[in-house]
């Protein structure tokens, strides 16, 4: 297990959809554990592959004491809506309030292959369909108004970290990407 550096608001792969987990090794077990420990450690809820510059479709959380993992998720979301403060650990020390489903289900796999469901409301709902959109390339700020992302991007232009160059992305250790980033 090792801390990752996590990739900064304006690299292109938070922009870029992941790859779907087609084998399930070792490696995968080993970004599982990887990912895990970097959230732990930042500290945040959830942390997507592409966040530490691995562009495939797995994502660990840590809400409300439940530590966990899901792999090629698909969401099934409720009608109602909730309207709360959300931050990123790729827009470190910005929060902006945010519309989600206040419940999910959300189908998928464990690091093993296995099918797993999650069945989340409030803050795991929140966290569960924020990670899945760091898979399909969308950062929490795209779900804003127009008004409130164009002050959210006044924010974010203000930080200190604001146009860093993050590292390049590096060849992933899983076969099926290398060729793909």
């Amino acid at each position: 297990m090792s801390v990752k550096p996590v990739r900064l608001f304006g690299d292109p792969v938070l922009t870029t959809p992941a790859a779907e987990v087609t084998v399930f090794d070792k490696e995968l077990r080993q970004l599982v554990s990887d990912l895990t420990q970097t959230m732990q450690e930042a500290p945040g809820a959830g942390l997507a592959a592409p966040q530490i510059g691995i562009s495939l479709r797995v994502f660990t959380f840590d809400v409300d004491d439940i530590v966990g993992h899901l792999i090629n998720p698909v969401l099934d979301l409720s009608e109602d809506m909730q309207d709360g403060p959300e931050g990123c650990l790729s827009l470190p020390g910005l929060t902006f309030d945010t519309p989600r489903a206040m419940n999910v289900v959300a189908k998928g796999m464990n690091m093993y292959g296995e099918p797993v469901t999650l069945i989340g409301s409030e803050l795991m709902a929140r966290c569960i369909q924020h990670e899945t959109d760091h898979l399909d390339g969308i950062i929490f700020i795209d779900r804003l108004t127009a008004e409130a992302r164009k002050e959210a991007m006044k924010e974010i232009r203000a930080t200190d970290w604001f146009g860093e160059v993050n590292p390049t992305v590096k060849v992933s250790p899983h076969s099926m990407l290398n060729g793909l980033m």
